[in-house]
């Protein structure tokens, strides 16, 4: 009678032992439901067709875009004329739209802020933040260094997960070369260069000029210290001085001009780095990011990277003299404090 009774007893922790390990198959297998802020760039797209892949797998597997606010600022056609474009697209996978950030982040897991024009992201980043949920914000992270340093702040106040990046930082080429793997040994300087169109409501940079920078930073790593810019015919030309006394330089090429990479100057060295790789790469990273909420880039590395490219526009202002870094990020944390 009491083994019939051990027995039972066994059977019943053996089920719930059973249960308990299904509860965290099936938690560990959850769908980590996206939302994207701004349906007005090709990223959107191109971005949900990777994430969306039904054979997708590794750190692709599990993540679903599942909504959306249009968003759209109506003075930047970039912006406006494609926001109903993406969206139908968008309504073709299955994705729901909704009219406000708010009501979308009542259905999402994690966001995209996809807004092509960087002057609306603040505003737009405030409630994903204070909800504490992932936010990957693409390219230019905000309209000024300003609101970049702003963003930065609230999501370490909020312990929100935040990060921002171009796709052109996570090629393979790129990331050999800022771990000394390449060819070319330890980076003791870098000219790289990317297409640097132009768009009046940001700064000369920002726009388009942040995807080559960003190659700059991968391959330099953070510690800028000064910047001077100069114009060149169909170019600008940026140079900054490392603290460490390496020199990194970017060429923004004009309209007509393509083609994004670097020179590498290595201990070993001198030649190309690598060449842009597609979306995809980065995409992975956004979705680990996603499901770890570890951002794969310091705030510090991309606050340093913005404020390179307003040190650039505020050499420029001042006919090509050198400036200071820290003198840029002072004058946007004093700006931030006077508009509070």
């Amino acid at each position: 009678m009491q083994l019939r009774w051990i027995q039972k007893v066994l059977a019943a922790v053996a089920i719930l032992l059973a249960l308990c390990v299904t509860g965290r198959a099936a938690e560990t297998a959850k769908v980590i439901r996206v939302g994207i802020i701004g349906t007005t760039t090709s990223h959107v797209p191109a971005f949900t067709g990777a994430i969306n892949d039904p054979k997708a797998e590794g750190d692709l597997a599990d993540v679903e875009v599942v909504a959306a606010f249009m968003g759209g600022v109506e003075d930047n056609p970039s912006s406006w004329d494609r926001r109903q474009k993406y969206a139908d697209v968008l309504k073709e996978k299955g994705c729901t739209i909704y009219d406000t950030i708010e009501e979308m982040l009542q259905h999402v897991d994690a966001v995209l802020l996809e807004e092509v024009d960087g002057r609306p992201h603040l505003q737009w980043a405030k409630p994903v933040i204070e909800a504490g949920k992932p936010l990957f914000i693409d390219k230019p992270m905000g309209g000024s260094l300003a609101d970049v340093v702003e963003i930065f702040r609230l999501a370490k106040e909020h312990d929100a997960p935040c990060f921002s990046s171009s796709s052109l930082r996570f090629a393979s080429g790129f990331q050999a070369a800022r771990s000394g793997e390449s060819s070319f040994g330890q980076v003791m300087g870098c000219d790289a260069y990317s297409p640097c169109s132009l768009e009046e409501h940001h700064p000369d940079l920002f726009w388009y000029g942040v995807h080559g920078v960003e190659i700059l930073f991968t391959i330099m790593g953070p510690g800028c210290k000064k910047v001077t810019r100069v114009h060149t015919e169909g170019a600008d030309v940026v140079v900054g001085v490392w603290e460490d006394g390496r020199i990194g330089s970017f060429r923004g090429l004009r309209e007509g001009k393509r083609g994004y990479g670097a020179t590498v100057f290595g201990s070993k060295g001198v030649g190309p780095a690598g060449d842009y790789e597609g979306y995809v790469p980065l995409v992975v990273e956004i979705a680990k990011f996603f499901k770890t909420g570890k951002p794969p880039v310091s705030a510090e590395e991309t606050t340093e990277l913005f404020a390179f490219m307003e040190a650039a526009d505020e050499s420029k202002r001042q006919g090509g003299v050198p400036v200071s870094i820290a003198d840029v990020l002072a004058k946007a944390r004093q700006a931030n404090a006077a508009g509070k």
